[in-house]
């Protein structure tokens, strides 16, 4: 499935990201604060964004704020404006966002670093529609959609007091969570494709010749802790190193710092645990422990494929017909039990 947000497309199949996307839809129409929550490089923006253009605002402006790029006089001053003289250098009025977002949408990211003083206001404006530029006396009125976005444990945070539990229960009518990437396993080689197509045509290459069967596999088994963020950089990496534009990728490139000559930490350097060599258990039945251990990989392989035969077989680095020879040796049904 690929659908688009104006300037972005937004591409996957798995379960998980199409009951996440149908999530999206239903509460976009309504005129609700909405929280976006998942790891760093989900797509959290994307998503936000997504809210905004499906909504009846999709018109007015949708003005996003980082807000852990701002200190909070800055921030204060952005989100709400000030008047001229409010403050040395305040030689003009200023706009803020919640004049400027009016009738539209604003995304709040990273809301975890928000001061409690500035979570107070944010309460009132989104409680009351109501909102004071800095050095001002006037009260104006405002109607804004707020999309909050964050990596943080909110709930958590709340309950040790470090966000207002008021203000978390005003953002959050609707939770809108993003799987991370190890969990749509279905669209890792989409995504892929579709990033190195992009990467081709950059570098103003004739096609993309796609992914040897290992650089696949390899892509299939990484645990991206960065999520999709990771696997853009990666796949563009990858595509720039490869030496014959002909020929499919072979090597992916995970870590930019890799080399030979890798600088050693010497501010805070650890040296790493020794592994523990464990005694093999003997005598043993050799034959049979290996019938084990391949029955408990190809099990395995399956289950993390969600039974996907052709996506299993790239976890364990087989061709389709070996996984299947390997199936019927073990008798395995490579269906849900």
């Amino acid at each position: 499935m690929s659908v688009r947000t104006p300037g972005q497309q937004i591409i996957g199949e798995a379960p998980a990201f199409l009951e996440m996307l149908e999530h999206v839809s239903r509460v976009a129409p309504l005129n609700k604060p909405v929280l976006v929550v998942g790891e760093r490089g989900t797509g959290k923006e994307l998503i936000a964004s997504r809210l905004h253009f499906l909504s009846e605002r999709w018109e007015q402006n949708v003005v996003k704020v980082n807000c852990a790029a701002l200190t909070e006089s800055i921030l204060e001053s952005e989100l709400f404006g000030h008047e001229a003289g409010a403050f040395t250098g305040a030689t003009q009025t200023h706009i803020g966002h919640f004049e400027r977002a009016d009738s539209g949408s604003m995304i709040l990211d990273e809301l975890a670093t928000i001061t409690p003083r500035m979570q107070e206001k944010i309460l009132r404006a989104i409680e009351y529609g109501e909102i004071q530029r800095v050095g001002g006396s006037d009260t104006l009125r405002v109607d804004v959609r707020i999309v909050g976005s964050t990596n943080s444990d909110l709930q958590s945070l709340a309950a040790s007091g470090g966000f207002r539990r008021d203000l978390l229960d005003r953002l959050a009518f609707d939770v809108i969570t993003i799987p991370p990437l190890r969990e749509r396993l279905e669209d890792i080689l989409t995504l892929a494709h579709a990033f190195a197509v992009n990467m081709v045509s950059e570098m103003k290459q004739a096609y993309f010749p796609g992914f040897a069967p290992k650089a696949a596999s390899a892509l299939l088994r990484h645990k991206w802790p960065g999520n999709v963020r990771e696997l853009k950089n990666t796949i563009e990496r990858s595509v720039y190193r490869s030496s014959d534009p002909e020929q499919p990728i072979s090597v992916i490139a995970f870590d930019p710092f890799d080399s030979p000559f890798k600088l050693a930490d010497t501010v805070d350097s650890k040296a790493p645990e020794p592994r523990v060599q464990r005694e093999p258990l003997l005598p043993t039945d050799l034959p049979q422990r290996l019938r084990e251990t391949e029955r408990d990989l190809l099990n395995a392989a399956l289950k993390k494929a969600r039974f996907n035969q052709s996506m299993a077989a790239d976890l364990l680095g087989l061709s389709y017909h070996q996984f299947r020879g390997k199936l019927r040796k073990h008798k395995i049904s490579g269906r849900p039990s």
